[in-house]
C-alpha cells in the first residue's frame, strides 16, 4: 500500500505531539494524519487530522546530504554522445540548498542561465554503510520529487575545474518534495517536468543505466548514508533554462507535484 508522508508546520495546534514547529504524518486525499515519533521507526499516529489547505507542507525529511547522480538516464547520455559509465558519477547538493515545496528559487546574481532538472529521489531509511545489491531495498524508506536546479554558466566556467558545487549548490537550488511515498515500485514510474504549464520532461525511471538497489549499494560503499538522506537519480532530456518569474513543477504518479517559482 502506498503511503505519502510529509512534514508540516501548523500554528496553535493542541494535538499531543503537535506544536508551532515542524510536526510529520501521512497526507490522505486533502488530510493529514498527524504522527509521534519519527518518521523512520515505528511512528504512531496522534489522532489528530488536519485539512491540509491550514498545514504549510515542509521538505519532507532534514538530510544531512543530497548525492545526485550525472549521466544516468540512456536517453540523455545518447542524446549528448556519453558513453555509459562503468560506476555511478556523482556530485552533493549543499544543505543551503534545500528548499521547502512551494518556496522560492532565487536567480543568483548575474546574467548566467539557470536550468531545472526534475528528478526522482531515493529516501533512505536506515543506516546504510558498505550494503549489498541484495541487502540495498531494505535501507530506501521511499520515493520524493525533485529539482536539481543548476547555474549552467558556471559549471565550466574555468577550463581546469569543473565547478559542479558552485554550479549545484546556490541557496534554494534543491527543492524536493512535497511528500515521501512508500509503497512505489520505481521501475513503474515517470517523471513529468513543467514549465509555466508547458511539460518540458516526461520520462520514464525505468531508462536508468543504474538501478535504486545498485545506486544505495554502490554509494554506500563510499559513504555511509543516513536516514532521510537523499539520492537524486539523474535526469533525462528536456532539461531547460528558466526566467524570473515562472514556474515549474515536478510531478510524479503516486508522490505528488513539487512547486516552485523562480525569481
Amino acid at each position: 500500500m502506498v503511503k505519502r508522508w510529509v512534514r508540516f508546520a501548523h500554528a496553535g495546534t493542541q494535538g499531543a505531539g503537535a506544536s508551532a514547529g515542524a510536526c510529520f504524518g501521512t497526507l490522505e486525499a486533502d488530510q493529514v494524519h498527524e504522527h509521534r515519533g519519527t518518521m523512520f521507526d515505528s511512528p504512531e499516529p496522534t489522532g489528530l487530522v488536519l485539512p491540509l489547505a491550514d498545514v504549510t507542507l515542509l521538505a519532507p525529511t532534514q538530510p544531512s546530504k543530497v548525492v545526485a547522480l550525472w549521466n544516468n538516464f540512456r536517453a540523455l547520455g545518447d542524446k549528448l554522445g556519453l558513453s555509459a559509465p562503468p560506476e555511478p558519477l556523482y556530485f552533493l547538493k549543499s544543505p543551503n540548498s534545500f528548499l521547502n515545496p512551494g518556496e522560492t528559487i532565487v536567480k543568483p546574481a548575474g546574467d548566467g542561465k539557470v536550468v531545472f532538472e526534475g528528478e526522482l529521489g531515493i529516501v533512505i531509511g536506515t543506516l546504510c554503510k558498505g550494503v549489498s545489491e541484495a541487502a540495498a531495498m531494505a535501507h530506501v524508506f521511499g520515493y520524493t520529487c525533485a529539482n536539481d536546479v543548476t547555474a549552467a554558466d558556471e559549471l565550466n566556467r574555468d577550463p581546469s575545474f569543473a565547478q559542479w558545487v558552485r554550479s549545484k549548490g546556490h541557496d534554494t537550488f534543491c527543492p524536493f518534495g512535497p511528500a515521501v511515498a512508500t509503497g512505489l515500485d520505481p521501475a513503474t514510474l515517470v517523471v513529468k517536468t513543467t514549465l509555466n504549464g508547458s511539460v518540458r520532461q516526461d520520462y520514464p525511471v525505468s531508462d536508468m543505466r543504474f538501478t535504486v538497489a545498485q545506486l544505495v549499494s554502490m554509494i554506500s560503499q563510499d559513504m555511509t548514508l543516513l536516514p532521510g538522506d537523499i539520492i537524486l537519480c539523474g535526469t533525462s532530456v528536456g532539461v531547460g533554462s528558466m526566467k524570473p518569474g515562472s514556474t515549474v513543477e515536478v510531478h510524479i504518479d503516486g508522490i505528488g507535484t513539487l512547486v516552485n517559482r523562480f525569481e
